[in-house]
C-alpha cells in the first residue's frame, strides 16, 4: 500500500533527509587512500547520532553497520571493515539512512578515491546523471515506469547496464515502503505518481552485465563479471509543483 504524506510529515522527512545527506557528505570527504571502510562507517554513525537521529541501517535485517560501503565491483550492501583499506583509483559507493521524529531519509553517492581511470569516472558520471533523468520524471500524473525508463534509456545509451535484482522504493515511517521503483521500465506503466508520495530513486549501474551475485556473508552483492558498479540515490517527494529532493545538500 502506498502511503501519502501530509505537509507536516514531509517537513519531518526533510529533516531526516538533511541529516542523512550530511552524514553522506562527511563520509565522502574522508574517502582517500589509506582510510578503512570501517572508519567511514564511524564517521556516518557519529554524525547521525550527533544530530539526534539514529542510523537507519544499523541492525536493519541484521545488518551490522551504519552505512553500506561498496568498493569497485561491489554493487550494494558492502559491510564496512577495518581490513578493507581504500586504494588510489577505487570507486566507493556509500549508502546512508537516518531516522528521526518517526521518519527516514535515504541517499547514496559514489566517490572517487584519489585518481580514478577515465572509464571509472565515466561510469560514475553516467550513473549520477541517470539519477537526475529519473528524478525529472517524478512528476504527479506520471507513472513509475516513466522513471525507470528514463534511467534505463540514459544508461543503456552509454553501453552500461542497470541492475534488475535490486530497485528503489518508497520511504517514510519505514525505510522500505511501497511502491518499488525499478531502474528500468515502460513509459505509462506502473503505479501512478501522486502528490504526497515519497520515493527513493537509486540507479545501480554496472560496466558490464546487469547480473549480480551475493557473497557468503549474505549481504555483499557484487557484479557477476567482476566489473565496476556505481550507485547514486536521492529521496524524492512528489508535489503539485514537481519533484522535491529531500536529500539535497543545503
Amino acid at each position: 500500500m502506498v502511503i501519502l504524506k501530509t505537509s507536516r510529515e514531509l517537513a519531518k522527512m526533510r529533516e531526516a533527509g538533511r541529516i542523512s545527506q550530511g552524514a553522506l557528505r562527511e563520509a565522502g570527504k574522508a574517502v582517500e587512500p589509506g582510510v578503512s571502510t570501517l572508519e567511514l562507517d564511524t564517521i556516518v554513525r557519529s554524525y547521525i547520532e550527533r544530530m539526534g537521529a539514529v542510523p537507519s541501517f544499523l541492525g536493519y535485517g541484521g545488518f551490522p553497520a551504519s552505512a553500506c560501503i561498496s568498493v569497485n565491483n561491489v554493487v550494494i550492501h558492502g559491510i564496512p571493515s577495518k581490513k578493507q583499506i581504500l586504494k588510489n583509483g577505487d570507486i566507493v559507493s556509500i549508502d546512508v539512512g537516518a531516522y528521526i521524529n518517526g521518519y527516514h531519509g535515504d541517499n547514496a553517492w559514489t566517490f572517487a578515491c584519489g585518481d580514478v581511470t577515465r572509464e571509472a569516472q565515466a561510469l560514475m558520471d553516467a550513473t549520477r546523471e541517470s539519477l537526475f533523468e529519473g528524478i525529472s520524471k517524478a512528476v504527479a500524473g506520471n507513472r513509475i515506469g516513466d522513471i525507470g525508463h528514463a534511467v534505463q534509456r540514459y544508461v543503456e545509451a552509454r553501453s552500461y547496464s542497470v541492475v534488475r535484482d535490486y530497485v528503489g522504493h518508497g520511504v517514510g515511517a519505514r525505510l522500505h515502503e511501497d511502491p518499488s521503483v525499478p531502474n528500468y521500465g515502460t513509459p505509462g506503466h506502473g503505479v501512478r505518481l501522486l502528490p504526497g508520495m515519497v520515493i527513493a530513486i537509486e540507479p545501480m549501474v554496472n560496466q558490464g552485465t546487469h547480473r549480480v551475485r551475493v557473497l557468503k556473508d549474505k549481504w555483499t552483492t557484487v557484479t557477476a563479471d567482476g566489473q565496476l558498479s556505481a550507485h547514486f540515490e536521492h529521496t524524492i517527494a512528489i508535489t503539485p509543483g514537481g519533484p522535491v529532493i529531500l536529500t539535497m545538500p543545503d
